[in-house]
């Protein structure tokens, strides 16, 4: 009988104990999702979506769409809580070939193309405070530094993370409430008018929700960190259910607020939206402070990357003998040279590539990943009627066909709209393909001359 090349190595390898609360998960739920998109997305939606109603319809759906999402992630987490997220689910749910195109992806871009994102924000907010630094400086600055953080201590990094992402939400509910109190508003209105049905169904909100639900990345950050976390089966459905409706609430208040008090004009083409907002309502002065404090905010998003995206890369390390060398770690229990890949992969993103292009590429790639991921509960549950569910989807199955939906609406105008990204997103699943077979042959080589040498 044919076994598969691709068996698991190291299933032996002791399992450090958990030390990650529903808290720290939480948190890194939360940091995962606010970070770049919220700050940034904002201009490139104004340039063709001038209702505010409509505006603030694009972070609701996409609420709403992570919201199911990490409804079916949270049952897929409670059933199979092992570290490695969509790699792990659809190796299991349909064949490790598809997991390790969704590793691959989560690998190559999926956490270095966000952390990427999250530098090249960082810097543009904190270049005008310090010009003579010239580009990409900070940006390379910010992501070499938090990746040696966390190459540390898993306790270091916990207490970083746990630390920037408090003082991320101080700073965000300030901005919120000095909005509202302080501020002159704007004359835009968030009632509803006749052509904003149109305009929610048009190409324009479609793409422009593929910004959003880039911002709403992250909602499920805690699946890749289940064998750290204490009682994953309970904790991390919880962690992401959490994390995301308290994000949903933020980005609502977050950009009513921009809106409410910046004119769209000014907004409208503009990257540094945190920046303009507080601008306005703090004045030159204040705006300036505000945008060093966002900048630092954005540390907590790129740490929270830093620390997820190498557990999926290590746990393909652990499956694939011939990448084990990813599932190397030190003496700390950090996987060493996962990290050291991610922080390769970022750097090259940084210094390569825009910031818009990076975010349409990856919300193009992460949606087919996470689509096939919801659709794996409802075939997970035909498969395996038998096994204990800890946590099950609540609302199923209308949750997961909610999610379903708005995925392929986003992919189907994202690649009319943006076919060059998309087609890159493609090339990059292409890839991944070749690598596997590759690996595959590779391994079979290998056990075949394993046999013959024991013969």
């Amino acid at each position: 009988m044919q076994t598969n090349p691709l068996k698991r190595v190291n299933s032996d390898q002791k399992q450090e104990k958990p030390v990650i609360s529903l808290f720290t998960a939480t948190c890194i739920v939360v940091a995962s999702m606010i970070g770049t998109g919220v700050f940034t997305s904002l201009g490139y939606q104004v340039t063709d979506i001038k209702s505010g109603f409509a505006l603030l319809a694009l972070w609701i759906v996409g609420g709403i769409f992570a919201l199911c999402g990490a409804l079916s992630y949270g049952e897929l987490g409670a059933v199979m809580p092992r570290s490695g997220g969509e790699y792990h689910y659809l190796s299991k749910i349909y064949h490790p070939a598809l997991g390790f195109l969704s590793g691959w992806l989560s690998v190559t871009v999926g956490f270095a193309a966000p952390i990427a994102a999250a530098a090249m924000a960082f810097e543009n907010y904190l270049s005008p405070i310090l010009p003579f630094f010239p580009p990409p400086t900070l940006a390379l600055a910010v992501v070499i530094a938090i990746s040696l953080i966390h190459i540390k201590n898993l306790k270091i990094g916990s207490s970083f993370q746990n630390i920037f992402t408090l003082g991320k939400g101080v700073l965000i509910f300030a901005l919120i409430a000095c909005g509202f109190f302080i501020a002159e508003p704007q004359t835009i209105s968030f009632l509803p008018s006749g052509k904003d049905l149109n305009l929610i169904l048009s190409a324009p909100f479609a793409i422009s929700l593929v910004f959003v639900t880039y911002s709403y990345s992250g909602w499920n950050a805690s699946i890749y960190i289940a064998n750290e976390v204490k009682d994953p089966e309970k904790n991390v459905p919880l962690s992401l259910l959490a994390g995301t409706m308290i994000v949903m609430i933020i980005y609502l208040l977050l950009n009513f607020i921009f809106l409410y008090t910046t004119p769209i004009s000014e907004l409208e083409g503009k990257q540094e939206i945190g920046y303009i907002a507080a601008t306005y309502i703090f004045g030159p002065s204040g705006g300036k402070l505000m945008s060093i404090l966002i900048s630092f905010g954005l540390i907590s998003s790129i740490s929270s990357m830093v620390w997820a995206g190498p557990r999926v890369t290590q746990v393909i390390g652990e499956d694939i003998p011939f990448f084990k060398l990813l599932a190397v770690k030190n003496s700390s229990g950090i996987p060493y040279y996962a990290v050291l890949l991610q922080l390769a992969i970022s750097v090259c993103l940084v210094i390569t590539s825009t910031f818009d292009a990076v975010v349409t590429y990856l919300g193009f790639t992460l949606t087919l990943s996470s689509f096939l991921t919801v659709l794996g509960v409802f075939i997970h549950r035909i498969k395996y009627p038998e096994i204990p569910r800890p946590y099950k989807t609540w609302g199923y199955p209308v949750t997961p066909l909610i999610f379903l939906a708005i995925s392929v609406w986003i992919l189907i105008f994202t690649f009319i709209g943006k076919p060059v990204e998309s087609i890159a997103g493609l090339g990059t699943i292409f890839i991944g393909i070749i690598v596997y077979f590759f690996a595959s042959r590779k391994q079979l080589a290998y056990s075949s001359s394993e046999i013959s040498r024991k013969n």
